[in-house]
């Protein structure tokens, strides 16, 4: 569903991804895991098209993506979710949804009423506050939720784009343990046929939803392969989780 082929990236004379190749397939959960400043999100940049690689190639679905803009990929199936807040925070979360959902149907217009006025995309807005827990806060504005619940609704705008692949950038991060505990369940909830690629911190979260584990260490794979093995793995150990024991 999602593959790249020798993903080369530099800055200048820092060389931020080397070779990186991997291989997603339909409904795989994919954890990319690895220390500050190992190429993670350097590697989302190119993947959804907001960089693009010195070297090396994207495809998705089949077909190489490498050559187009954020927004054809979008189209493809490709979202993300972001590491910080990306919302409209003067809309309530139900429209922050309506007009992703609205994007996707073709029925995006300048008033966001207008988008919610449409069946196709209140049927879209509704499984997925279903989906992600937001229905108790669908009028509220999004400056008005916690930040928990932004994460949420985060979630729930790139879903609302009907993706084929979602990316997601440390879902949990500045979220305190019971609403990581959350998340733990709203990942394990999503539809199986999504493919999902996490980058994630949260040890616990890595290796409750992770069918593989993918380690970065100085824009390199230096690990992939079963959660099973990357609990046993010396090297993991000794590069990234340090006193990590028996997690």
């Amino acid at each position: 569903m999602l593959e790249t082929r020798n993903l080369d990236k530099s800055f200048g004379a820092v060389h931020v991804t080397r070779g990186v190749s991997l291989k997603l397939e339909r409904g795989e959960r994919r954890v990319i895991l690895g220390p500050n400043g190992a190429g993670k999100t350097t590697l989302f940049n190119l993947l959804v098209g907001e960089l693009s690689p010195d070297s090396g190639s994207v495809h998705l679905a089949g077909e190489n993506v490498t050559a187009l803009p954020v927004a054809r990929r979008a189209r493809q199936g490709l979202s993300r979710s972001y590491q910080k807040n990306t919302l409209f925070d003067g809309l309530t979360v139900e429209e922050n949804l309506g007009l992703a959902a609205a994007i996707h149907t073709g029925n995006a217009t300048r008033l966001y009423t207008d988008s919610l006025a449409r069946p196709e995309v209140r049927e879209i807005v509704a499984e997925v506050a279903e989906q992600v827990n937001l229905m108790p806060y669908l009028h509220a504005r999004v400056s008005e939720v916690s930040y928990g619940v932004r994460r949420q609704l985060e979630v729930g705008v790139a879903l609302a784009t009907r993706p084929l692949v979602l990316l997601m950038d440390e879902p949990t991060s500045g979220v305190g343990p019971e609403m990581a505990k959350g998340f733990h369940d709203l990942l394990n909830n999503l539809p199986r046929d999504l493919t999902l690629l996490i980058i994630e911190h949260d040890m616990d979260l890595a290796f409750d939803v992770a069918d593989t584990i993918t380690v970065l260490n100085y824009g390199e794979v230096v690990f992939d392969g079963l959660p099973e093995a990357a609990r046993g793995s010396k090297l993991l150990k000794e590069i990234y989780l340090g006193s990590w024991e028996d997690a």
